[in-house]
């Protein structure tokens, strides 16, 4: 067996840039030979809360992604994800709340979100069947862009994870919670993206995949092989790849045999973090647990808990109880420009130059008309420099969890 497996190292966009071009040429006879060809890039778009927090796909790689496919001629591709159902039942949108949208926009290409796409059908465990995206199943040619994170339910999240957000909205992703790492694997064996490029420039640690910690990794792994990026990320998270549930399933079903092993223990890794684990609260831990979930799951999907899950005050004290990892939050940034204080920007570190998506010569060149509104230099600024104009709406809860955090690891 031939395996393909690149790592590359990055924090600021423009070396991410150059060094994903380099790596990604040496897949380049894996492309599509049409430039008119069908191409899909899925990220990881779980929540609201954005890359800085380990949470979601960098739009920096997404636009390096991007920029890369436009130098070697391709006219069709769309960013596509399907995301989380607890923020599709509530109508709120993470593709425009993230500003991957704007980034669309910004580059020239589509975007849509999965869960309103038409269904076609697969197997999952026990004769059940569920709908994911025809544009997935159509494409001809997938990158699939996880976030390197810890997972509170299947230990860990990457390539096989992902593959969640090619379900036709939440009647379809709760069907996988029915067995959870035999469907994810299930996906897997009928989405089979041609290319993996996993974010792990800022990876997420402890209670993942949302409310866990950031950690600065600064690393992008590159593959065709979801099962052997999965036990390489692993390894690199210092996890034992048994209690990662999609690993634990997929070496069961034969996939995982002595070759990954060998292959694994013996390629280089230049740096290995020791990840710390997604540890659920004890309320949480006890309803989760794989023998008991498909009770809890028995009564989440009645017409009555849906309903009071939909209210604010209960949907919060999920969320406070540690049952619900997001805080769903109706109201809207409404955002009227940056300002850039100079005197206090003495350190000439230039982060916020280094995390713009688009590039911008920051503090020096702002440009409010071309600004995607991502807020990544405005949240990574180590002095305070930068200062938001207009109402934060949902970001002032990143802001409440992270800001701190996220001005020091970034």
């Amino acid at each position: 067996m031939v395996f393909r497996l690149s790592i590359i190292e990055a924090i600021a966009l423009n070396e991410m840039k150059d060094r994903l071009f380099l790596s990604l040429n040496a897949y380049k006879d894996i492309l599509p030979l049409s430039k008119t060809a069908r191409i899909l890039i899925k990220p990881n778009l779980n929540a609201n809360m954005n890359a800085l927090t380990g949470n979601t796909t960098d739009l920096r790689l997404l636009a390096a992604v991007v920029e890369y496919l436009k130098t070697r001629g391709y006219k069709d591709i769309t960013i596509g994800e399907g995301t989380n159902s607890g923020y599709y039942r509530n109508n709120i949108s993470v593709i425009a709340r993230l500003k991957v949208d704007a980034l669309a926009e910004y580059y020239g290409v589509k975007v849509i979100d999965l869960n309103y796409s038409e269904p076609v059908y697969i197997d999952f465990e026990d004769g059940i069947k569920a709908g994911v995206a025809r544009e997935v199943v159509e494409a001809d040619f997938m990158i699939n862009m996880p976030k390197l994170k810890t997972h509170f339910e299947v230990g860990m999240s990457v390539c096989m994870k992902n593959l969640m957000g090619c379900l036709v909205g939440q009647e379809n992703k709760k069907k996988t919670h029915l067995s959870l790492a035999a469907n994810i694997l299930n996906i897997n064996k009928k989405i089979k993206p041609d290319l993996h490029i996993v974010d792990a420039v800022i990876s997420m640690e402890g209670l993942g995949p949302t409310r866990g910690t950031p950690v600065k990794t600064g690393t992008i792994f590159i593959g065709t092989d979801p099962y052997l990026i999965d036990l390489i990320c692993a390894r690199f998270a210092s996890f034992d790849y048994k209690k990662v549930r999609t690993l634990a399933e997929a070496e069961k079903r034969g996939i995982i045999d002595a070759d990954y092993h060998r292959f694994v223990k013996e390629f280089k890794i230049e740096k290995v973090f020791c990840f710390a684990p997604p540890k659920a609260g004890p309320l949480a831990g006890f309803i989760h647990s794989p023998k008991r979930q498909k009770y809890f799951l028995a009564v989440r999907n009645t017409a009555f808990f849906t309903y009071l899950a939909s209210t604010k005050w209960f949907g919060y004290l999920l969320f406070i109880s540690g049952l619900r990892q997001d805080n769903f939050i109706e109201e809207e940034m409404e955002f009227d420009g940056l300002s850039f204080d100079i005197n206090k920007c003495s350190n000439g570190c230039v982060k916020c130059r280094e995390y713009c998506p688009v590039g911008f010569n920051l503090p020096k060149e702002f440009d409010k008309d071309k600004c995607i509104e991502c807020l990544y230099c405005y949240l990574v600024c180590p002095v305070k420099a930068i200062g938001f104009e207009g109402d934060l709406g949902f970001m002032g809860e990143q802001l409440r969890q992270y800001d701190e955090i996220t001005r020091k690891v970034t």
